[in-house]
Order: structure tokens, then sequence, then C-alpha cells
């Protein structure tokens, strides 16, 4: 008899790659049937689901009770918010810890937590505002404070985000650049976020192995050097890199992400994103894994019109 898994942000990047993994893997389908939630169940993307077979239901995070009835009868639950929903870290350590609650209310074996590393402490004080990392990783602490089997889902720098507000961009020179704040040889962590199911199906697999254990969750780490080598390899066209200050690095960023960048400078650069043990971490993240991560260079080809 198969195990329900719930999954959180059923319509979303981490939790909609989840599913389709589960779906996908003649493995985790045999062992799990799935639910998913999302916050409107009659969209597009949530009616997909149910023609897939997902259970799909409509649930508010910051609705306790109907969190309750969201998990009921599962056996694990993987727990994603979204800090740039409402650009609150309060809303969303109440959001995470109200999933943690209604998971241990509903008796709940596994929890899987999306979480991030706490900045502030990393950082020893130096870098505070990094809220969208230190909210997550509260939660997490939270949750490890609960009898419940649980594991954390850290996911690195997504590639996505170079198809989407950081895309390299034409200059009127005729020149492609991607322009950011890092060092060229600063250390990033990058993950086809398309693959959270790699990362989280050992947990799934064997859930007792990994309790209390943080996935590090990227295929490498990459500098802005590589990055731009790889675009100009694969696409054919010359893609420099250019550091620039926080103000010139905007791009298609909201007022608060504006805010943010300029105040996280430093975690790129100084920390590499996931601090001092992240390229140790990331090994042995790695080596959990049955399905290799997709590579930058596979990834740009993949995605060769959004570059061309």
């Amino acid at each position: 008899m198969t195990k329900l898994l719930t999954v959180f942000g059923a319509t979303g990047q981490q939790g909609g790659s989840l599913i389709d993994y589960v779906l996908k893997n003649p493995e985790l389908s045999k062992l799990y049937h799935l639910r998913g939630i999302t916050r409107d169940a009659s969209k597009a993307s949530a009616t997909s689901l149910k023609e897939r077979g997902v259970q799909v239901i409509q649930a508010d995070l910051s609705d306790s009770q109907s969190l309750v009835a969201a998990v009921a009868n599962s056996y694990a639950v993987f727990g994603v918010t979204n800090y740039w929903d409402k650009g609150s870290a309060a809303i969303e350590i109440a959001q995470g810890k109200a999933i943690a609650d209604a998971a241990l209310a509903a008796g709940v074996t596994l929890l899987i937590w999306s979480s991030l590393p706490n900045v502030s402490r990393m950082s020893s004080g130096a870098l505070t505002e990094v809220a969208h990392f230190d909210s997550k990783a509260e939660v997490e602490g939270y949750i490890r404070s609960l009898p419940i089997l649980s594991s954390f889902f850290m996911a690195g720098w997504y590639m996505q985000n170079h198809i989407s507000y950081m895309r390299p961009k034409l200059q009127d020179n005729g020149s492609i650049v991607l322009s950011q704040t890092w060092s060229p040889t600063a250390l990033l962590p990058m993950i086809d976020i398309t693959d959270t199911g790699k990362f989280v199906a050992p947990i799934l697999i064997d859930p007792a192995k990994y309790n209390g254990k943080s996935f590090t969750c990227a295929t490498a780490f990459y500098t802005p050097l590589e990055i731009v080598e790889v675009w100009t390899k694969v696409t054919g066209k010359r893609v420099t890199y250019a550091q620039v200050g926080a103000e010139q690095a905007r791009g298609n960023l909201t007022a608060e992400m504006q805010r943010k960048l300029k105040k996280s400078v430093g975690l790129i650069d100084d920390y590499s994103y996931f601090g001092p043990t992240g390229r140790d971490d990331l090994k042995w993240t790695l080596d959990q894994l049955t399905d290799a991560p997709n590579t930058w260079e596979s990834f740009v080809k993949a995605n060769e019109p959004w570059f061309s």
C-alpha cells in the first residue's frame, strides 16, 4: 500500500518539480501517492496535476485550520513558503511554523522543509538583512525541536534566475554583458530547480537515515566568469561579465529585492551562499543522489532560445 506524500507549493518550482519526479520515478511512484497543496485549485496548472492523478487541495498558509485538513492522513510532507509573496520574514516564519504544527497534529511521520542558511549567524552579524534566508532557517530550528522525523532541502542559486530577471543584456554597442555585484571569481552554487525531486528522493526512500540532515542542493559551484564562458560556448555569442555596484545591478528587481541586494552583497563574495562548509556539504549531498543533477551547460542548451 502506498503512503501519502503531501507537497506544498504544488504548482510552484520546487513543489511542482518534486511531484513530477515522484510520478515519473519507478521506485517512488510505488512508495507514494500524491497530494498537492495550492492557493488556487482552479488554475490550469492545478487542473493539470489532477489529470495526472494528483489529489489537489486548496489551502491558505495563514489559515492553520486549512493546513490541518491539508496534511490529514499524510505520511510525509514537503513544506515550502515564498518570502517574496508578502516580503515579510514574520509572515514566512508564521506560515512555516504553522505547516510544522499541522504536520505534528496530524501525526505525520516525515517533514521535509525547504530551508536556507542562517546568514546572520553564518556571518557573525555582518549580514543581518538577508531575511529570506534567516526566516527559513528560523523555521528549521523550530522543526528540529519537534518530535517528528525531519530533513532539510536547501536550494542553491536558481539557474532559472538567468532566464528571468538576471538575463545578460544586449548593450548599445552590440556586446552582451552579464552585470552583477559579485566578484568575477566568486563561487555561486547553482541548481536547476527542476531537479528538486532528485535531491529529495533519498530522503523519501529512507527517512530514518536522513533524519536531521540538511541537503545542500546544487550541481556545482560556478564563478561568474565560468557562467559567461558556458553561454559563449553554447550560443556562439560572446558574453562577458561586468562587476557593478548594487545600484547598477537592479535588472528587473522589485524595490524590496533591490534593497535586499544592497544589504546582501557579501553573501556570495564572502560566504559563497552556503558558508565555509558549503563545498564539503555539497559533495556529501551529491554522493547521496541516484540521478545526477543538470549542469549549467545542459541547462543553457535546453533553454538556448532564452539566451539567443
